[in-house]
């Protein structure tokens, strides 16, 4: 194998993962999307179709774009890491009623 064939496998691989991480922001949108309006507000948090628009623009550079732009991805990344891990399940537990203190 050459360093030119390992090199074009990489890149597969990035786009791969991108695009991976790309569908969990098109369905990070959908169950935004899906979520009551006023679970946002009780969160203290951006208002729903905010949400909505940044994983589908976050999906589409992941997708789309993927690693052609320099600093999008990433930015990206975060924003759908943001609402998997911190967002939706400060908003689940408001839904389900799992408050505490």
């Amino acid at each position: 194998m050459d360093i030119s064939m390992l090199s074009i496998m990489t890149n597969y691989a990035i786009w791969a993962i991108f695009g991976l991480i790309g569908i969990f922001g098109f369905v990070g949108a959908f169950f935004a999307a899906t979520t009551r309006e006023d679970a946002f507000e009780v969160a203290d948090r951006q208002k729903k179709m905010i949400w909505v628009a940044m994983l589908v623009a976050s999906g589409f550079v992941l997708t789309v774009l993927g690693p052609t732009v320099p600093i999008l991805p990433w930015v990206a990344i975060i924003m759908i890491g943001l609402y998997w891990f911190d967002v939706r399940p400060q908003i689940k537990g408001i839904l389900e009623g799992a408050g505490g203190w």
